[in-house]
């Protein structure tokens, strides 16, 4: 039988954001962070990007990526409130559903700058 391989239908935004999450998943595992999920969702509520935990405690960062080129703001102040009160929202029910009811949640944002190649230049990870 053949092996036939589909072709890759992600746009190129999709295509830079799914590197940008794999290199914050990277730098988290290699600081001793184990990933528990990715892209999360629900329905008509929001997603998470990357959950985490380490040590009890559960980290939720949401990943945010920008060209190192432009007058774009940095990748962190386009969390705004409404994007952290959705992620608020989220996380209770990725807590109640996990079982992690009673744990200690932690909020970052890692923040992505990469060339307009896509290649990674700098992941940076910051609290909100």
């Amino acid at each position: 039988m053949e092996n036939i391989t589909k072709p890759d239908r992600r746009t190129e935004k999709r295509i830079t954001g799914d590197m940008a999450e794999d290199a914050v998943a990277k730098y988290m595992q290699n600081r001793g962070y184990r990933l528990v999920a990715r892209n999360y969702t629900v329905h008509n509520v929001g997603e998470l990007d990357l959950v985490f935990e380490k040590g009890g405690e559960i980290y939720v960062t949401e990943v945010r990526s920008r060209r190192n080129t432009g007058p774009y703001p940095i990748s962190s102040e386009t969390v705004d409130f409404k994007k952290r009160k959705k992620l608020m929202r989220t996380t209770r029910y990725f807590l109640s559903n996990r079982g992690y009811d009673n744990r200690n949640v932690v909020f970052l944002i890692g923040s992505v700058t990469h060339d307009r190649n896509g290649i990674i230049q700098n992941v940076e990870i910051l609290p909100f």
